[in-house]
C-alpha cells in the first residue's frame, strides 16, 4: 500500500521554494519591488507554503477562497481547508507603497527585516475580522485568545495571490536533523517500509500521557510507525522553546521507543490555538507529510477554556466524504492510575478519586522544577524531566509566564 496522496485535487505536493539560479534571479528582482512587511504568523505561513506543507495552496488566499474557508471549510474548487492563510496590510501601507491589483511585491519579515518571498498581487479585499474570529476561533476575546489577538491586530485589507519563496529562515540550521520537508518525510517513511503512519502533534515536551498516546496508536495494529511531529515556530509567552523541547523529544525517542517504529520531525508553523479548526489544519498538512492517521486526544490545539476537551474530535465527524484521505485516531484522556498500576484512560479506568491518578498542574510543575523537587516517575521520564529542570532553573531568573505545560491532563485550563 502506498502513502496517502497529498491534499487537493491534483494529489501532488506543491512546494513554492525556489532554488539555484531561479532563486538568485528572483532575489535580485525583489530589490526594486514595493515592500510588504509580514507578521511572524505570516512569515511562518510563507515557510509552510515554501516546503509544500500547505499544498494545494499556491500563495495567500484571494477573497473567494478566504470566504469559503472561513464560512464553509472549502476553497472555491471544493477542497476542504479549515483556517485562513492570509496576508494583511493597512490602507496607509497599501497607498504609500502604491500597491494595486497586478503589482509585484517583496514580502519582508517585520521582525528581522529579511526578504522571504515575492508575490503577484491578484486580489485586494476588505474582510470582517470579527466574523472570522467567531467562525474560526468561536470567540472574540482578544485579551485571552492569542489567535483572536493576532487577527484583530491585522490590517484592514488582505492581499491575495501566488508567491515565490526565497528564504527558509533559521530552521534548517537550527534543526538540521529533524527539519523535514513533506517530500523528505515521505522518502523516510518509504525507506522504513511504512505506508500507514500515525502523526502525533505536539507543542510541549512529552510526558507519560503523551508517550502513551503514541504507543497506544502503535499497538493498534493499524499503523507501521509513528511520526512525532513538533511545532517549533513562534508560540505564546510561557511555552517552552523549540530547541529545549527537541532535546526532550530526542531522549524520549532514544530511550523509550523502538527505533524501527518511530520517527521525529519539526516544522516551522506558528500556532494559532484554534482548537477544532486547527486540528483539521494539522490533519491537512500531516496528509501532505505522508501520514494516514493523526492522533487527536484531549483539547487538541486548544488554549484556555475556549473549547470543550473533545471538540477537536467531533469536528472531524462534520466533514463530508472525501474531504480528507487522512483519518483521525480519536483517543480519550489518558493518565497514570495508581490503583491500576499502569497508564489508563477515562474509558478503561474506573478509579476517579484525586488520589488515584497522577496529575501535576502546570503551576505546580513549574514550581517543582524551579525548586528542584522530584517529579513523580509516573508523570514524566527522568531524562526528560532533567532537561526541563535545567531549563526552568535557568529561566526562573526571568519571568515564567502562565502557559507552559497548560495542557497537562487534569490541570485547570
Amino acid at each position: 500500500m502506498a502513502l496517502p496522496k497529498p491534499h487537493g485535487p491534483e494529489g501532488k505536493l506543491k512546494p513554492l521554494l525556489l532554488n539555484g539560479d531561479a532563486r538568485e534571479a528572483e532575489i535580485k528582482r525583489a530589490q526594486a519591488l514595493p515592500k510588504v512587511y509580514m507578521s511572524t504568523r505570516e512569515t511562518s505561513d510563507v515557510l509552510m507554503l515554501g516546503i509544500g506543507a500547505f499544498t494545494p495552496l499556491n500563495g495567500f488566499m484571494k477573497k473567494d477562497d478566504y470566504t469559503g474557508c472561513v464560512f464553509d471549510l472549502k476553497l472555491t474548487d471544493g477542497t476542504m481547508w479549515p483556517m485562513p492563510v492570509t496576508l494583511s496590510i493597512t490602507g496607509a501601507e497599501k497607498d504609500a507603497a502604491g500597491i494595486a491589483v497586478g503589482s509585484d511585491v517583496a514580502l519582508i519579515d517585520k521582525e528581522s527585516g529579511e526578504l522571504y518571498a515575492t508575490m503577484k498581487v491578484e486580489d485586494i479585499y476588505t474582510y470582517d475580522k470579527e466574523a472570522e474570529c467567531k467562525e474560526v476561533f468561536t470567540t472574540l476575546d482578544a485579551e485571552g485568545h492569542p489567535g483572536v489577538a493576532s487577527v484583530m491586530s491585522q490590517g484592514e485589507y488582505n492581499l491575495g495571490g501566488p508567491i515565490k519563496v526565497l528564504n527558509e529562515g533559521k530552521y534548517p540550521k537550527k534543526y538540521p536533523k529533524y527539519y523535514l520537508y513533506p517530500e523528505e518525510a515521505r522518502k523516510l517513511f518509504e525507506s522504513k517500509g511504512w505506508s500507514n503512519v500515525v502523526a502525533f502533534q505536539t507543542r510541549n515536551p512529552m510526558h507519560r500521557s503523551h508517550e502513551y498516546l503514541c504507543k497506544f496508536a502503535m499497538e493498534s495494529g493499524l499503523v507501521d510507525g509513528c511520526f512525532i511531529h513538533a511545532i517549533v515556530g513562534n508560540l505564546k509567552p510561557g511555552d517552552i522553546p523549540g530547541e529545549v523541547r527537541t532535546k526532550c523529544y530526542e531522549v524520549l525517542v532514544e530511550n523509550y521507543f523502538p527505533q524501527e517504529f518511530i520517527a521525529l520531525g519539526v516544522y516551522p508553523m506558528e500556532m494559532r490555538y484554534g482548537g477544532p479548526r486547527e486540528a483539521l489544519l494539522h490533519a491537512v498538512f500531516r496528509q501532505n507529510w505522508g501520514c494516514r492517521y493523526l492522533i487527536v486526544g484531549r483539547d487538541h490545539a486548544g488554549v484556555g477554556d475556549y473549547y470543550g476537551p473533545f471538540d477537536a474530535q467531533t469536528i472531524f465527524k462534520k466533514l463530508w466524504p472525501g474531504a480528507l484521505e487522512l483519518e483521525p485516531m480519536l483517543i480519550a484522556w489518558t493518565f497514570y492510575c495508581y490503583k491500576c498500576q499502569s497508564m489508563a484512560s477515562q474509558r478503561t479506568c474506573p478509579h476517579t478519586g484525586p488520589e488515584d491518578r497522577c496529575v501535576v498542574s502546570g503551576t505546580k510543575f513549574r514550581r517543582m522544577m524551579q525548586d528542584g523537587e522530584p517529579i513523580p516517575i509516573e508523570f514524566g521520564r527522568p531524562e526528560v524531566m532533567e532537561i526541563l529542570r535545567e531549563y526552568y532553573q535557568t529561566a526562573e531568573k526571568v519571568e515564567i509566564k502562565k502557559g507552559a505545560y497548560e495542557d497537562i491532563p487534569g490541570t485547570k485550563k
